[in-house]
């Protein structure tokens, strides 16, 4: 923290120090060093392991062949715990494996999930440029509708109610993406609103034998990956590292900015967005018997700030985040007779540290009578030769424990019980020159605190679940359950689910489900305070969703898979950052609710053992209940279409299409509708390169198509999306 201040003294040459930070730091060393600890281990174990590999690597060869299917697509595991054919999963599901992540040239989540029908990638506008998954056209700023987990364990920040900032997972050692359409949290509790997508990593079964890769493309970005397994005894290690780096596309410009309002001499309007990145990711798991140990570690040392904290452009600020997790599991499905039991124990740690310039340098700001923007009346033009400067920092820490039984000694039954804890808690850091409990302009640290933009937090949660698949005849399976969550702070919720699936045909499922689902509000939400953006209010109520879903899924011809969905839903209370009086801060409020129905259609054809074609549309309306005006900014219609055509030996080429149209303003905003895009994708592939390489070559926005996301009213001209740009990949396999 120490050199931190010290470089901020140049832009504003005096620091004022309280003695709260002196008591904040002394109470949660102890915290620190165990972390310190635990990321010496992490990387210790890397470095001798790493050195063993090799020989590892050379035990048991000859089992791969046949562990090669394991985590087959045809199976899902996300809707029920347990593994089943996908079309008879009690859910609206799909599943991306790692060859078809691979031969779309996916290098990011983000960039898998565009092939998941009904959901769209977008931008959020009040976090800058964060990834938003708007599923059905459910989605709030904050995005904490859509349940996130990897290997099954929730990746929440508390803080936000969503995943860390700016957050951009690589696809190396990704086996499959699971995703749920609709509701989850009779199965997961919070959050699991819109839907669930969980994210399965590569065992050391599916890993053939160790790789080392190497991508570069436009903006100048680079990626760079190793990958490894090996046995030692009956001990099965798996290891994946990924590092990423970008400058960011800077022809990405916008007009103007919330400076431009203010004064447009000192706005940095027209300006690119500051999307440059750099990731490392490392994924280390031990499998021992019915023991799994998995150990998580995902960096951003750069992450630009799109639009900036308030959206005015901020070139050199940077949200640095480091996300520790560790999970070790058991499970014995043979424990007992009838019943087999799984346990799991985990532990996450987030630290976000942003460094912002809300506003840039030579600012003269209108500051209300607390210190901050257009707070309080009267308001004073106070001039900021180095601009106003805010830096947060949110540390989080999530202890969770998960205990199912599974119970089969009844017939056509099978019963799982649950039950479970979780532990939340944050603190924070800040340094800024403005707002209550500072001189303006005079960088200040008020850590520890009154004036702090948040108080230190904590909630504990727990939960007891109930769930019954029930062959109710040969063709027939109902699945009913129930879960009750405890939350400290807001009370009690309870949410059930009902499906039932019908095998129609040989070549016909069809699906009846009904589910209740609910959002915890975050921290911020509910706390968030002294802040020049968003403020929180501790009197909001969970959102909650009842959904009525209809799906079959129909196979004409033995190589033409076909789903349909039409569902309807009716969203309650959900929570949204509203404009204050004045114009510049929100604060949190159960602010609507939302009616939706629609449909969704997706097809998977194999016309040859060299070509296959798969795609889908999504029509979807949805609306505010009370104005009956559309959801702003979701999409309407969503078609994505895409082929892969191996030629010639050991070639393959796939291109996609993903069309985004019918998307609306908020009733306030004058602005024309937002305008519909297409962006054509196209991966070229060619392996068994000298036996041991493969070479891929690929161009995104083959048509340097203009498309846009929808910003807030203070960037008038939407967020700019990336132009065309190129990369080229080559991977060696020993």
């Amino acid at each position: 923290m120490t050199t931190f201040l010290a470089d901020n003294s140049e832009d504003n040459g005096k620091i004022s120090g309280l003695a709260g930070k002196q008591i904040f730091h002394s109470r949660f060393y102890p915290l620190k060093t165990l972390l310190l600890i635990q990321r010496s281990c992490f990387f210790l174990i890397l470095a001798v392991w790493g050195a063993a590999l090799p020989a590892m690597a050379a035990q048991d060869s000859s089992d791969q062949d046949i562990l090669a299917h394991y985590g087959d697509a045809e199976f899902v595991s996300i809707a029920t715990g347990s593994s089943k054919p996908v079309y008879k999963t009690p859910a609206v599901a799909s599943v991306i494996t790692a060859a078809q992540i691979k031969a779309m040239g996916a290098r990011t989540l983000d960039e898998v999930l565009e092939a998941v029908p009904g959901l769209h990638v977008g931008l959020s506008s009040l976090n800058r440029l964060n990834p938003l998954y708007s599923i059905r056209g459910i989605h709030t700023d904050q995005n904490a509708q859509v349940l996130l987990l990897i290997n099954g364990q929730p990746l929440t920040v508390p803080y936000s109610g969503g995943r860390p900032s700016r957050f951009r997972l690589p696809m190396t050692g990704i086996s499959r993406v699971e995703v749920i359409r609709g509701p989850g949290s009779a199965v997961y509790g919070a959050d699991a609103f819109a839907g669930v997508i969980n994210v399965i990593t590569k065992s050391a079964e599916e890993i053939t034998g160790p790789e080392v890769g190497a991508r570069y493309g436009s903006f100048d970005s680079t990626d760079l990956w190793l990958q490894q397994a090996g046995r030692l005894g009956d001990l099965d290690i798996a290891l994946t590292l990924d590092w990423q780096k970008s400058n960011g596309d800077s022809d990405r410009v916008v007009n103007s900015d919330l400076q431009s309002q203010f004064d447009p001499d000192f706005s940095l309007a027209p300006g690119p967005l500051a999307t440059q990145y750099e990731i490392f990711n490392a994924q280390l798991e031990f499998r021992y018997g019915d023991w799994t140990l998995r150990n998580w570690y995902w960096h951003q040392g750069d992450g630009g700030l799109g639009a900036g904290g308030a959206q005015a452009l901020d070139p050199n600020g940077v949200d640095k985040n480091d996300t520790y997790s560790l999970d070790l599991s058991w499970e014995d499905e043979d424990w007992n007779e009838n019943w087999g039991l799984f346990s799991t124990l985990g532990y996450i740690h987030t630290e976000a540290k942003t460094r912002f310039k809300l506003l840039p340098p030579g600012t003269t700001a209108p500051l209300g009578t607390d210190g901050n923007l257009l707070s309080f009346p009267p308001f004073t033009l106070t001039t900021f030769p180095a601009g106003l400067i805010g830096n947060p920092t949110v540390y989080s820490d999530q202890a969770t424990f998960d205990l199912a039984a599974v119970y089969t000694g009844t017939a056509n039954h099978r019963l799982r019980f649950g039950a479970g804890y979780k532990y939340q808690r944050e603190t924070y850091e800040e340094v800024k020159n403005f707002g209550p409990g500072v001189s303006p302009g005079v960088l200040t640290d008020v850590s520890g605190t009154p004036y702090v933009f948040m108080p230190e937090t904590s909630r504990q949660v727990w939960y007891l679940s109930v769930q019954d698949e029930w062959q109710l005849a040969p063709d027939w399976e109902l699945t009913s359950g129930l879960r009750f969550d405890h939350y400290s702070d807001f009370g009690a919720t309870v949410n059930p689910r009902l499906a039932l699936v019908w095998e129609t045909s040989y070549n016909l499922t069809s699906k009846l489900l009904y589910g209740r689902a609910f959002r915890a509000p975050s921290f911020s939400e509910q706390f968030a305070q002294n802040n020049p953006v968003i403020l929180g209010n501790d009197h909001l109520d969970p959102e909650t969703i009842d959904t009525v879903e209809l799906a079959f899924a129909y196979r004409p011809i033995l190589n033409l898979q076909t789903d349909l969905s039409i569902f309807t839903y009716r969203a309650r209370e959900l929570i949204e950052f509203e404009l204050d009086a004045g114009g510049v801060t929100k604060t949190a409020q159960n602010a609507r609710d939302q009616l939706g129905y629609g449909f969704e259609f997706e097809f998977e054809w194999q016309l040859s053992s060299a070509l296959k074609l798969f795609g889908n549309y999504a029509w979807q309306h949805a609306e505010d209940r009370d104005s009956g005006s559309r959801i702003a900014d979701a999409p309407g219609q969503q078609l994505y279409l895409a082929g892969e055509w191996k030629f010639w030996p050991y070639w393959s080429v796939t291109p996609k299409l993903s069309w985004i149209a019918d998307r609306h303003r908020a009733p306030d905003d004058s602005r024309a509708d937002i305008a519909d895009y297409t962006l054509v994708d196209l991966t070229l592939r060619r392996s068994k390169l000298f036996e041991h390489f493969e070479l891929a070559v690929a161009v995104r926005n083959l048509f340097d198509e203009d498309a846009r996301e929808p910003s807030s009213g203070t960037i008038p001209d939407d967020y700019p999306l990336e132009g065309r740009n190129l990369w080229a990949e080559l991977r060696y396999a020993f």
